[in-house]
């Protein structure tokens, strides 16, 4: 009897506009169009606060953002047999991913999905934060919904800054 095969360690970042809105991308390598956030592996002696901020600027061309949470706990999903034999060459069954919360401090010109050595998405949109669940791939949902139960609280509008006299 085989071992079961590990999870490969990955980030995922729930990116919030000023309105409390979620950035999402629609993947290219799904069929229908899923749309998820940014996430993504985490190199060998990389911390989690430095991938999210990486797998931002490779995946959407911009890494204008701060992390204002971390998930509580790392979340896990399996890929569906037939995927996982096929993802990172069969090593993984799915990825365990340390969550964030970030507040996006560019403008929306600085993000260009295409600008990626390998796009990853072709269209991306704002969304809120309950609407993330419905638009993953089945095998993602369960994870999304606790990053949602998570994050609900941060996914409100930014407090205007001081106003000139």
């Amino acid at each position: 009897m085989t071992a079961p095969l590990a999870y490969r360690r990955g980030v995922g970042a729930v990116l919030l506009n000023d309105e409390g809105l979620v950035w999402v991308g629609r993947r290219t390598d799904v069929p229908g169009g899923a749309w998820q956030p940014p996430q993504g592996g985490i190199k060998a002696k990389e911390e989690p606060e430095a991938a999210v901020l990486r797998e931002l600027k490779e995946e959407i061309g911009t890494d204008r953002a701060v992390i204002i949470a971390r998930a509580s706990a790392w979340l896990s999903y399996d890929l569906p047999p037939h995927v996982a034999a096929k993802r990172w060459k069969g090593r993984y069954r799915g990825q365990t991913q340390c969550w964030f919360a970030l507040r996006f401090t560019g403008q929306e010109s600085d993000i260009d999905v295409a600008s990626a050595k390998h796009a990853e998405f072709n269209a991306w949109r704002w969304v809120t934060i309950e609407e993330l669940p419905g638009l993953a791939v089945a095998f993602k949902r369960p994870v999304y919904e606790r990053v949602v139960a998570e994050f609900r609280p941060l996914a409100v509008p930014s407090a205007p800054g001081p106003s000139a006299p």
